[in-house]
């Protein structure tokens, strides 16, 4: 059946997956309407609550910090059960305890509405608290994990170093073995296990305790798809430079740890590194910034999920175009977006327009004619462009190899082969070309960040792509340079050292006389 077990952990990651959870929601379909054309069991699992009613939640793992959640309970109305009877005594003790708890988080407007099933209010960055205040399905309660021992906003013990989450997992893996209590359960239901995919936090100490896990897993699943989504942060504006230094360090490790065991590892930035005017982000708030993120990861994986073969394609399947060498683990995430009903127009006037000009042929030879094949993004959601080396934006792009998604009538989709036919071995990248007619839909729980055409479509016309280029080694190669002057000294060479054979494999066999990181005099 192909499943995908999803890991969320923190609260970037969370707002992010809220976005792709209620995406997933708005796709299920029933009678009389035609099927969906997703495949509703690779992400959302079947069960039977407490009084044995049917119930479909996601496959999916979910771990945040204490007072995260909002006002989502572990027990919701799906496995509510009424309360035990009353007695004179528990156990040994001659009356029943007396429970003392905190004041309860009040639910949002906007769930109160979806409880009442009335309309909900508009949502705001100022009145979306938590990821859950927009969350429109139930979780099972095995998906939701707290980690107790810390808090959100804590001044005292933030969780912001990396060996603090690296710590953390250790110590409680080592008592309670967190794969085997949490994970399990949702990996034994899989038929066909295709994949796990994580979104996490990479810049705080989520970092060191997703190293921790993707290493378990590793070890657990062999050679199995793990993709990870490394989220950033907060906003940095505002925040001390001492902290900020630390980010990068955190970064820096997640990148070198994370990678080393991840099949795909896609770092992903709250704030694009190339924006276009039609995209309006307020960049304080989680809710704007995991939205676009979203959009591009939900679109790259739609492949995963198809239920028809046409536009169909594994995790793996996605992975032998992009990291074909095996050795590429990193991957750049870029997207555009387009009104689909503008999108349709223009396709058509190309149409029309090619009938009454003869195109001359073209050499399968011809240096150029690759550039033509290849979509040009307008978002680019690669990890921040450090830009520290003089060296490193002095050339042109080498792509490797693409898979690339398209929702709605692309014109770049039109008339080409799926995969481009040239030797592995050439110059030339790998394009593999996935498209599918299901646009993205703009829920009521979706910001308006994109200004697209007349701006009355529901949904939106998506082109995502994933990449293995020469952009890599530069990025890696300037954080590089920026934290051997943060770390330790005793740390400094193993970061560094592995930082660098990373970027090596981006350049090796293309570009043997790239520089090796240090500034050009």
């Amino acid at each position: 059946m192909h499943e995908i077990v999803t890991l969320q952990f923190g609260q970037q990651s969370n707002y992010l997956g809220t976005h792709f959870w209620n995406a997933q929601e708005s796709y299920f379909t029933y009678p009389p309407s035609p099927p969906s054309p997703i495949n509703h069991d690779i992400h959302f699992r079947p069960g039977i609550a407490p009084d044995g009613t049917d119930t479909f939640t996601p496959r999916a793992l979910i771990y945040d910090l204490k007072g995260a959640f909002g006002a989502l309970r572990k027990i919701n109305a799906l496995y509510e059960v009424s309360d035990p009877p009353s007695g004179t005594g528990h156990g040994i003790w001659p009356t029943l305890p007396t429970p003392h708890h905190l004041p309860p988080i009040p639910p949002s407007p906007y769930q109160t509405a979806l409880d009442a099933a009335l309309s909900p209010p508009p949502l705001t960055p100022y009145t979306v608290r938590y990821w859950s205040d927009y969350s429109r399905v139930f979780f099972h309660p095995k998906s939701l994990q707290q980690l107790p021992e810390f808090s959100v906003g804590d001044q005292l013990r933030p969780f912001e170093q990396w060996d603090v989450g690296a710590d953390l997992f250790a110590t409680m893996d080592a008592d309670v073995d967190l794969l085997d209590r949490d994970l399990r359960p949702f990996v034994e239901e899989c038929d066909g296990l295709q994949g796990l995919q994580i979104v996490t936090g990479t810049e705080d100490a989520w970092g060191g305790w997703v190293a921790g896990w993707v290493e378990r897993l590793r070890d657990e699943f062999g050679k199995g798809a793990i993709w990870v989504w490394g989220v950033g942060g907060a906003q940095d504006e505002g925040i001390v430079r001492e902290k900020r230094l630390q980010r990068l360090v955190n970064s820096a490790r997640s990148l070198h740890n994370i990678s080393e065991h991840a099949s795909v590892y896609i770092p992903v930035s709250n704030e694009p590194v190339k924006s276009p005017s039609y995209l309006s982000l307020d960049l304080s708030s989680q809710w704007h910034t995991s939205a676009v993120q979203a959009v591009a990861l939900e679109t790259m994986t739609l492949p995963s999920r198809m239920r028809s073969s046409d536009g169909r394609g594994t995790f793996q399947d996605m992975e032998e175009i992009f990291n074909f060498s095996g050795k590429r683990k990193i991957a750049k995430l870029e997207m555009s977006i387009a009104d689909p009903d503008v999108l349709d127009g223009k396709v058509e006037a190309e149409a029309a327009s090619a009938e009454k000009v003869s195109s001359q042929p073209t050499r399968a030879e011809d240096s150029e004619s690759i550039d033509t094949q290849l979509t040009e993004f307008d978002i680019d959601m690669f990890t921040k462009d450090y830009k520290t080396l003089k060296s490193s934006h002095c050339k042109k792009e080498h792509i490797f190899g693409r898979a690339e998604t398209s929702r709605g009538e692309w014109s770049s989709f039109e008339g080409t082969d799926a995969r481009d036919p040239r030797n592995r071995f050439a110059s030339s990248p790998i394009v593999q070309r996935y498209s599918a007619p299901l646009l993205f839909p703009l829920l009521d729980s979706f910001p308006s960040i994109f200004n697209v055409g007349s701006g009355q479509s529901k949904k939106l016309a998506v082109c995502s792509g994933l990449s293995t280029s020469s952009s890599v080694a530069d990025q890696v190669r300037s954080l590089e340079h920026i934290v051997r002057r943060l770390v330790s000294t005793d740390e400094r060479e193993t970061l560094s050292n592995g930082l660098e054979m990373i970027a090596e494999e981006y350049t090796e066999g293309w570009d043997s006389g790239t520089d090796s990181g240090e500034d050009d005099e």
